[in-house]
């Protein structure tokens, strides 16, 4: 059932959505045909959406709980304002461009029963053709993998959790294993645990959101971890404007995680690395043929994304950090 006032609701499922109607109406569709056993509630922020995407939601889906902003407010933003209507002991984070299965949801639930402790859950992400979609889950950045990507250890050896240790190297993601960030394509979290984190710091507009709220989470005790029996195809991207855009705003996500989480020697150091990354990215960008299909869109969004340097590396301006 979705929202049934006269049960306890176990399972509120949060989505905000962003000029992607055809994507949000599909996702919708998935989440009421494989529902939950679990009482539910659906609560969907659009972030003024210019696409029509609020009318076709609330015409084809009028149980679901919709609240159209008038601005956008972010992935961070409109998860928090929606979260603030959850009546669920547990809180589903659920990206506009996924299907689930369906078994996801149950098998996400059984999950977070069988290990309550853990207080963050996910599963596996697939693409469209069923191929594994490694961004379900994360390690953590560090100095260390950031030099990797910068000296070009990471593309040549991809499958190395040395090398590769943000990816895991070439763990596929179908074992039952912790992980430093769950993404919040597909993330459960435990109710009390979001309210006493004050959900995303909302200075994350959108992007590494997720991250600083897992490594706050983890601080607390929490042990997020990710199970292969709950999968759910995940798109990505699709409410992004243009690539330089989504590098873009991927690097002030970044930046303000490196600012507010690293400690000032190695803020520094990585700044400078993360400077030097993008800048080898631009100026292997000009050995690449310009035959070779696609490669001039690739060396333009790399140019456009140095010339827009000192913004990314600013990160997100303070909106009143949370706890």
């Amino acid at each position: 059932m979705a929202r049934d006032d006269t049960s306890m609701i176990e399972l509120s499922i949060i989505i905000v959505s962003y000029n992607s109607k055809a994507d949000t109406l599909a996702c919708l569709a998935s989440v009421f045909a494989h529902p939950p056993t679990v009482a539910f509630e659906v609560i969907l922020i659009d972030n003024a959406s210019s696409d029509g995407s609020a009318e076709a939601i609330a015409w084809a889906f009028p149980q679901v709980n919709l609240i159209a902003h008038p601005e956008n407010l972010g992935f961070a933003g409109g998860n928090n304002l929606a979260a603030k209507y959850a009546r669920g002991k547990r809180i589903l984070l659920l990206n506009p461009d996924t299907i689930v299965f369906e078994s996801s949801l149950d098998a996400l639930w059984r999950f977070a029963e069988r290990e309550p402790a853990r207080g963050i859950w996910g599963g596996q992400t697939v693409f469209a053709d069923m191929k594994v979609n490694p961004t379900s889950c994360w390690h953590r950045m560090t100095l260390w993998s950031m030099i990797c990507r910068t000296f070009g250890l990471t593309a040549l050896f991809p499958n190395n959790a040395v090398f590769n240790s943000e990816a895991y190297g070439n763990w596929q993601r179908d074992t039952e294993r912790e992980v430093d960030i769950v993404t919040g394509c597909f993330l459960l979290i435990d109710g009390t645990l979001w309210r006493e984190l004050d959900g995303f710091d909302p200075q994350f507009f959108m992007y590494a959101e997720e991250a600083d709220l897992c490594l706050r989470a983890r601080k607390r005790g929490a042990r997020p971890a990710i199970t292969p029996t709950a999968r759910i195809v995940h798109l990505g991207g699709v409410s992004e404007i243009s690539a330089a855009e989504k590098v873009i705003k991927t690097h002030k996500g970044r930046v303000t995680l490196i600012r507010k989480h690293w400690p000032p020697m190695q803020r520094a150091l990585g700044l400078v690395t993360y400077r030097l990354w993008a800048l080898t990215r631009v100026v292997g960008s000009h050995f690449v043929a310009d035959t070779q299909k696609g490669k001039s869109d690739v060396r333009e969004m790399w140019r456009e994304v140095w010339r827009r340097r000192e913004e990314w590396l600013a990160g997100y301006p303070s909106q009143g950090s949370a706890k």
